[in-house]
């Protein structure tokens, strides 16, 4: 097995990513804003959204003291490597791909690759990654996380997927690393929504994340 990495700090202390899929890049400033002023410190961009790469080193200079920026949807090393290159503080995957996996630890970029099975799970941890995502979390719920556990009793979980505010609190008290939030969260915001209601979901999540499950 590899040298362990460890996720972003920010990332880990929260224990909460939250991840935004929009029609556009440039819509994300106000709603991040919004959210690392609520206390969000972790924002995975994702790569379905266009522009998002080329957005990303402005995003990282904006945000970078405050929050870590992530890249997710990443399947491609071509794009592990633009991403790397763009100040990324964490990738996520949504499958379990060595060649991507591989890539990112090779660039020295934390890297949090998908999967649902056991197989699929533990075959990119063993490479030495600081967690995995576990998706979709919506279709097995926090007791699957318990039941991983058995075998793999180190295994560092983020559950994505379906996750709102009380199954968050749910999986960090099955022993998630953290939790993958997007529209629970986020809601109509990056349709042009209220940001003052997005503001208020955003401080819930934080404060749940930060007083559910192990310290």
């Amino acid at each position: 097995m590899s040298e362990r990495r460890a996720l972003p700090r920010w990332t880990a202390e929260s224990r909460l990513v939250v991840v935004l899929r929009g029609e556009r890049a440039s819509d994300y400033v106000p709603v991040i804003d919004t959210l690392v002023e609520a206390g969000v410190r972790s924002v995975e961009l994702t790569l379905t959204t266009p522009g998002t790469l080329d957005a990303l080193p402005g995003f990282v200079e904006r945000y970078g003291d405050t929050a870590d920026v992530g890249v997710g949807t990443v399947t491609g090393t071509d794009e592990v490597d633009v991403a790397a290159d763009g100040g990324a503080r964490y990738l996520v995957t949504p499958v379990s791909d060595p060649a991507v996996v591989d890539r990112a630890l090779e660039r020295d970029v934390a890297v949090v690759p998908g999967g649902l099975t056991p197989t699929e799970l533990w075959s990119t941890w063993r490479r030495g990654v600081p967690a995995v995502k576990l998706f979709p979390a919506g279709q097995v719920g926090p007791a699957y996380l318990k039941d991983l556990r058995g075998p793999f009793p180190d295994l560092a979980v983020v559950p994505s997927g379906g996750v709102d505010l009380e199954a968050a609190h749910a999986w960090l008290d099955a022993g998630a690393a953290a939790v993958s939030v997007g529209g629970p969260l986020l809601g109509d915001a990056l349709s042009g929504g209220d940001l003052a209601a997005l503001s208020a979901r955003a401080r819930r999540f934080v404060n749940v994340c930060a007083g559910s499950g192990n310290a």
